[in-house]
């Protein structure tokens, strides 16, 4: 009998990879966006745009490798719960692909988590499970699979390992081929955000695979532990609940691997909306909080360049499309009630654009 019930549920599985595979063979790569740069600093700068997946943001790829790890270790079968503690893109990437495998699909997350991702979670047919502190997603999502025979998907620990890091058509390698025909093919920086830190551990782990000379920037809010805890590797840091939806964690997350990571820039949260809405204005691009914050650590190093006289490539990525924090982050009232007023840091990339030098001293 177990034999019979372990063959009927690797076909189950085998099922369900093989829709997964599908949906992605189906899907077009991300576009890599030239942004304009004045032509005299000899620097080119590409967005990854990751809001052109079918669930708008970059945590489509995760919550693909995260199911596909899932499948292949025996821990998702017909009719398993699986739930998630997501502040709202990676639970509705998850939801996506819970309903593609007719799953239930459980998203653990603060009140605060705006409307629209909400909205989309349910879109997909998800369900939220809300609490009031951003400490409490883990245990109460723990708990819930537990209590439901279900399954933690634990992004938050398994996003490290669950991408290959050597290629495979993740996200480093897509870089790396749309590349290719650059003037610069090889970039000087990638700068990312760490949310669970999966991004930058594959990224990092690619570029030294493949003995690039390329540097990886990670870019964190405010009040993140991520900063203090790759500026002293024998601390352990709390920080806070991030005000950038996405990235930023209160507590060094097991995904984050500081050792493959050669900068990091600490972001003020006012800086990240006020590179998201210039964004808008350079280049008509609607993104959401966390590209600002990617752009902010940009915007810096590509400061940096100039002044050494460095002509070169950098990379970045757009993770979300912005109309998904129409309620939020573009919404000045919301941003005036949350102490997020742009205008000292929109002042500080108008003069970088200007003279192309960097000096945020005055809201340092």
């Amino acid at each position: 009998m177990n034999s019979l019930k372990d063959l009927t549920g690797r076909r189950w599985a085998a099922e369900a990879i093989r829709r997964i595979e599908t949906e992605n063979n189906r899907s077009a790569d991300t576009h890599l966006h030239a942004v304009p740069l004045p032509e005299h600093w000899g620097i080119e700068l590409f967005l990854k745009d990751e809001s052109t997946h079918r669930t708008g943001s970059l945590k489509h790829r995760l919550a693909r490798s995260l199911f596909l790890f899932g499948l292949v270790n025996g821990w998702i079968s017909a009719g398993t719960t699986i739930v998630e503690a997501s502040s709202g893109s990676t639970a509705v990437s998850e939801a996506y692909f819970a309903q593609l495998l007719d799953l239930p699909f459980v998203a653990v997350m603060t009140r605060t988590t705006s409307p629209e991702k909400i909205a989309l979670i349910e879109q997909f047919g998800g369900s939220c499970h809300f609490v009031d502190h951003a400490s409490e997603v883990y245990a109460t999502a723990e708990e819930l699979a537990k209590n439901s025979g279900g399954h933690y998907m634990d992004q938050f620990t398994y996003a490290e390992r669950a991408t290959d890091w050597r290629g495979n058509n993740n996200i480093a390698e897509s870089i790396f081929e749309q590349l290719a025909l650059e003037a610069h093919p090889i970039p000087e920086w990638v700068v990312v955000g760490a949310g669970t830190g999966g991004t930058s551990a594959t990224i990092g782990r690619y570029l030294r695979y493949h003995r690039h000379h390329t540097a990886l920037a990670v870019v964190d809010p405010e009040n993140s532990a991520f900063y203090p805890g790759w500026a002293d590797r024998s601390a352990t840091p709390i920080g806070k609940p991030s005000r950038i939806e996405g990235i930023g964690r209160p507590r060094l997350e097991p995904s984050f691997v500081p050792d493959v990571i050669d900068h990091m820039i600490q972001v003020p949260d006012a800086g990240s909306v006020a590179a998201m809405q210039h964004l808008l204005t350079l280049t008509g691009f609607r993104a959401g909080p966390s590209t600002g914050t990617n752009l902010w650590g940009v915007w810096q190093l590509i400061a940096e360049m100039i002044a050494e006289g460095r002509q070169g490539s950098v990379v970045s990525l757009m993770c979300d499309d912005g109309d998904r924090y129409a309620c939020t982050y573009y919404n000045d009232e919301w941003l005036a009630s949350q102490n997020l007023t742009p205008g000292p840091c929109a002042r500080v990339i108008e003069q970088f654009f200007a003279t192309g030098t960097w000096d945020d001293s005055a809201i340092a």
